[in-house]
């Protein structure tokens, strides 16, 4: 299976000027882990998840004060759509996190998660085992 199986299409987008209450705000309203931070001024894209909210209040920063833009990953792993969901998790496990924005050509097109990842793996098991079975 490749990336591209797993992936969702539908990402959250938001500005590094968000504040980090609006940011949980939004992944939890969706119940994902992480949205994609724009950066319109200089095309940059980084990830903001919800680990790096907890660290933020763990820290005793305030939410409605603290932005997006200084809590997010900049130095990005980005994955392709053909790449295989083995390489996927490799490269989170070498990088110690558990989601990676899907790029094609430059342009974001979905974002995969450890739990995606998991998913696919259970459906491909029960898909086999019927087929053995």
């Amino acid at each position: 299976m490749f990336v591209r199986d797993g992936m969702s299409t539908i990402v959250l987008t938001i500005g590094p000027a968000h504040t980090l209450r609006a940011a949980a705000r939004l992944m939890s309203a969706r119940q994902i882990g992480a949205a994609v931070v724009i950066d319109p001024e200089t095309s940059g894209l980084g990830i903001l998840t919800e680990r790096d909210v907890l660290m933020s209040i763990g820290a005793g920063q305030n939410p409605d004060t603290e932005f997006a833009g200084d809590h997010l990953t900049s130095n990005v792993v980005f994955a392709t759509p053909s790449w295989s969901l083995a390489d996927a998790a490799a490269a989170m496990t070498r990088g110690g996190f558990r989601h990676l924005i899907v790029l094609d050509d430059g342009e974001v097109l979905g974002i995969i998660s450890v739990r995606d990842i998991v998913r696919c793996q259970i459906h491909e098991a029960q898909r086999t085992e019927e087929l053995v079975g």
